[in-house]
């Protein structure tokens, strides 16, 4: 079976940086496994950064959420430490400057993978928008997130998420 395992936004200013919030820290067991377990299956490991520059407030994101982070050539923008660790240069990598990433929606579906995983940060943005565009990429493919391999700084808006992806048929482990 031809499977996907996309680790979106596992960055420094997600877990311990400007946005960075308590249960981040809990998925980073969870996600390090499962990279660990899609190379040892021969999976393809995908790879999103959230990305901005210096003008990121004048951005329309920017004005709904007016905390500079993941800026281009900082700190924060980097992975975690455990998970940079893991990634491989031939390993593709999407850097998108909002939620989800059309350019990683064409990746897909030219791939054509039949099983798309996804871990990462932030469940009720990132993690579902993505999910949302594997897909609509994908719409025959198993599209899988699991609960234990991502979160929220927001437990409600966590898991009304959560229920809202089995309702759009994705698979919630």
């Amino acid at each position: 079976m031809k499977k996907a395992l996309i680790v979106v936004d596992m960055q420094r200013d997600f877990i311990d940086g400007a946005l960075g919030f308590e249960t981040a820290v809990s998925v980073i067991d969870s996600v390090v496994k499962k990279i660990t377990q899609a190379r040892q299956d021969n999976h393809t490991v995908v790879f999103t950064f959230d990305t901005h520059d210096k003008k990121y407030l004048d951005s329309e994101e920017g004005l709904w959420l007016p905390t500079p982070h993941a800026i281009e050539g900082t700190q924060g923008q980097d992975l975690h430490p455990r998970i940079e660790a893991l990634k491989q240069v031939t390993d593709p990598v999407f850097d998108k400057e909002t939620f989800g990433s059309l350019a990683l929606g064409s990746y897909l579906e030219a791939q054509g993978f039949e099983e798309v995983e996804l871990c990462g940060l932030v469940s009720s943005m990132c993690v579902f928008s993505n999910a949302i565009i594997a897909k609509s990429a994908l719409p025959n493919a198993k599209i899988v997130v699991d609960s234990k391999a991502t979160t929220s700084f927001d437990r409600e808006a966590h898991e009304k998420t959560l229920w809202m992806l089995t309702h759009l048929h994705v698979h919630v482990v």
